[in-house]
């Protein structure tokens, strides 16, 4: 902080290093930020955003707050395991549980993204149209853009709210598995709707 806008406040022991500034911002962020978004405002290259984002990560961990990346946009999020004290804390209800088939597909979904339902429904072998509705109600998933073929289907990916759900920090942290190949659409190009 500039000691000459703010001359109440103690002077600075050190200047505040990357990680702690980059804290600081999302913490006051209301949604989640793009590693470019960090790097203008801290005016320093994208890959000491980085080094800075993994530093504050490995920081994070044991605490009651991790850092959540969600392709290049980060943000600061309660732990998981106390997801059941802050619900409480917050007076919120926990929501009602997946079915079995909610989940098959939000997996179908996190693992192949992005996906469209028509590729679901190739993979699970049913209509999975109700199913899709209440992961988007439940704002576990999204629209991610259309497919470039006839019809333009729409294509799906999971959200931050999944990861938050999960409790991943990124998409990277899911399991390996191994799932049939999705059946393609000739010359078929993804065309971002964000």
């Amino acid at each position: 902080m500039d000691q000459q806008l703010f001359p109440d406040l103690p002077p600075a022991e050190a200047p505040p290093s990357a990680s702690m500034l980059i804290e600081s911002l999302l913490f006051v962020a209301s949604e989640p930020i793009t590693v470019g978004q960090l790097a203008r405002v801290l005016e320093l290259p994208a890959d000491s955003v980085e080094t800075a984002l993994d530093r504050l990560a490995e920081t994070c961990r044991g605490r009651g707050v991790r850092l959540q990346r969600q392709g290049d946009r980060v943000q600061l999020v309660s732990a998981p395991e106390s997801a059941a004290v802050v619900a409480r804390f917050l007076g919120v209800q926990a929501t009602a549980r997946l079915s079995t088939a909610a989940l098959e597909v939000l997996a179908i979904i996190a693992y192949r993204q992005p996906i469209t339902r028509s590729q679901v429904e190739a993979i699970r072998g049913v209509d999975s149209s109700g199913v899709v509705r209440v992961l988007l109600a439940r704002d576990l998933i999204a629209e991610a853009g259309r497919l470039e073929t006839v019809g333009r289907p729409i294509l799906y990916a999971t959200t931050p709210s999944f990861l938050q759900q999960f409790g991943l920090t990124n998409l990277m942290d899911l399991p390996p598995l191994e799932l049939p190949e999705v059946p393609a659409t000739p010359d078929a190009e993804i065309i971002d709707s964000r």
